[in-house]
């Protein structure tokens, strides 16, 4: 594994990412965050914990587990448990999706089919912290952290201290 970002530079792009919403949404009482498990939702507390500290506004957040929502499911090696997801009320609200990784675009198709399931928002946008590219949906994100270029046999880690006990982007 090579480190492309370490725990510095992560908080850094989080921070940048941060900002950035701030400086898209008029109103962030209308906003609502919602992270999908695993790492996103960890990535939507901290940019949750961001906002509220820049702006003292403190925006509903909540996880969405979409493992029942992907058209893989009979693909998949192992199919990990799912967790109940909790998402606060989105009726007539800005939601903004947090993820980790986008690489195919699959795991965003999943949260935009449960995303319905929860209420009828007023806009729906994307934030991930790495865009790997290799797209095989028209999906792409509002927002980005790092846009970086790999090969499809080339994987990106994104650790995070909640789960990995270390911050981090690497690229195997």
């Amino acid at each position: 594994m090579n480190v492309l970002l370490d725990s510095n530079e992560l908080t850094k792009t989080l921070r940048r990412l941060a900002h950035e919403v701030i400086e898209n949404y008029v109103d962030l009482n209308n906003l609502v965050i919602v992270g999908i498990v695993t790492r996103g939702e960890f990535l939507a507390k901290r940019l949750h914990d961001i906002i509220l500290q820049i702006e003292k506004v403190d925006i509903p957040f909540g996880y969405l587990d979409v493992t029942l929502y992907r058209d893989d499911l009979d693909h998949r090696k192992s199919l990990k448990q799912s967790k109940p997801s909790t998402v606060p009320n989105i009726d007539n609200k800005n939601v903004l999706i947090v993820d980790d990784v986008l690489y195919e675009g699959r795991t965003v198709r999943a949260a935009l089919d449960a995303i319905k399931d929860f209420g009828r928002p007023t806009s729906v946008k994307l934030l991930v912290l790495v865009d790997r590219g290799h797209r095989r949906l028209p999906i792409s994100a509002d927002f980005t952290g790092k846009n970086i270029s790999t090969t499809p046999k080339q994987s990106i880690r994104v650790c995070l201290s909640e789960v990995d006990n270390k911050d981090s982007i690497e690229i195997q």
